[in-house]
């Protein structure tokens, strides 16, 4: 009986720890990049630009948070523009842009893997593989890196946007799969978003030849529907 005791004592006495670990991580929520998910802390927010594949340059921003040798952060990319944005591009004609502009779209979840992971100095890629999240259609990569820290990386574009998630901790910490593969999608009212099948990002249409082009839309919407499992 008084083991018993003492071991229920032992575990009142760890409880404050436990929720004081869990209290640091909160949902955030970005209605104006429309996406939601669990950071361990209030994020900073940084405005980028982001230099495409065919020379144009896109807004972003990047939401951030470190703690200790730890860092996660969230980079939106905002393609929703890119057919105005290529369309001041010179170097070729209006139609052969907007191609160019599709392309943008649509090769950036790869683009941005290799541009920023694949090819990382000193890095060793061990995950690289097609993934889903609600199933929005999208990649995910795992590395360790020259510093000696670990990565975990989602990246998956929706409705001309593309989200970048990346979570770096020390070599020693454990898997970042809280962080990794809970990225939510939000609609214009602040609510999840959900897909009956697998959901595709559907580019910009090409602007008529000798005119100018309009903005892209994604695919379409539909109910039910779940995050994507772990490897």
């Amino acid at each position: 009986m008084r083991r018993i005791q003492l071991v229920i004592a032992a575990l009142l006495l760890c409880l404050p720890v436990f929720s004081s670990a869990q209290e640091e991580w909160m949902e955030f929520a970005s209605t104006e990049d429309r996406f939601s998910i669990p950071f361990p802390g209030k994020p900073t927010v940084q405005t980028i630009t982001w230099p495409s594949e065919y020379g144009a340059v896109f807004p972003g921003r990047v939401y951030s948070v470190q703690q200790g040798g730890s860092r996660y952060s969230v980079t939106v990319i905002d393609y929703t523009d890119t057919v105005a944005i290529h369309a001041k591009i010179a170097k070729a004609q209006s139609f052969q842009q907007g191609v160019y502009a599709q392309i943008d779209v649509q090769a950036s979840i790869q683009y941005a893997a290799t541009k920023l992971y694949r090819n990382r100095p000193g890095a060793k890629v061990t995950y690289d593989a097609w993934h889903y999240i609600n199933l929005i259609e999208g990649h995910q990569l795992q590395l360790t890196t020259a510093e000696g820290t670990k990565t975990y990386v989602s990246i998956y574009l929706h409705e001309n946007r593309l989200y970048i998630v990346d979570a770096t901790v020390p070599a020693n910490s454990p898997a970042q799969g809280i962080f990794q593969q809970n990225l939510e999608m939000l609609d214009e009212k602040g609510g999840g978003v959900r897909y009956n099948e697998i959901y595709s990002n559907r580019p910009p249409p090409l602007p008529a030849r000798g005119g100018g082009g309009g903005r892209g839309g994604g695919g379409r919407e539909g109910g039910g529907g779940g995050r994507g499992g772990a490897q």
